[in-house]
């Protein structure tokens, strides 16, 4: 199964995160399909860059987003709670 979830990059204790479309048995930084966003939740207010049609391309061929990964699209209005 295709999941969207979280992959984390950037130093020691200053974490950013891509948005990426992977494999749910890939590990969490491991290979994946196609970045579709980042994140990054040290800024003041928090960084979000989204690829809407990347995104809804993902949800159409039944990706599915994780829970922290769906706050963030219905928080962007990409999608509907």
């Amino acid at each position: 199964m295709v999941k969207l979830r979280l992959q984390r990059f950037g130093a020691h204790k200053a974490p950013k995160y891509r948005i990426v479309a992977a494999d749910s048995r890939s590990p969490r930084d491991g290979k994946f399909l196609e970045i579709v966003g980042t994140y990054n939740p040290l800024t003041d207010p928090v960084t979000v860059t989204l690829d809407a049609e990347k995104v809804q391309a993902w949800l159409a061929k039944g990706a599915q987003p994780t829970i922290t990964v769906k706050n963030i699209l219905v928080a962007n209005k990409v999608i509907t709670k």
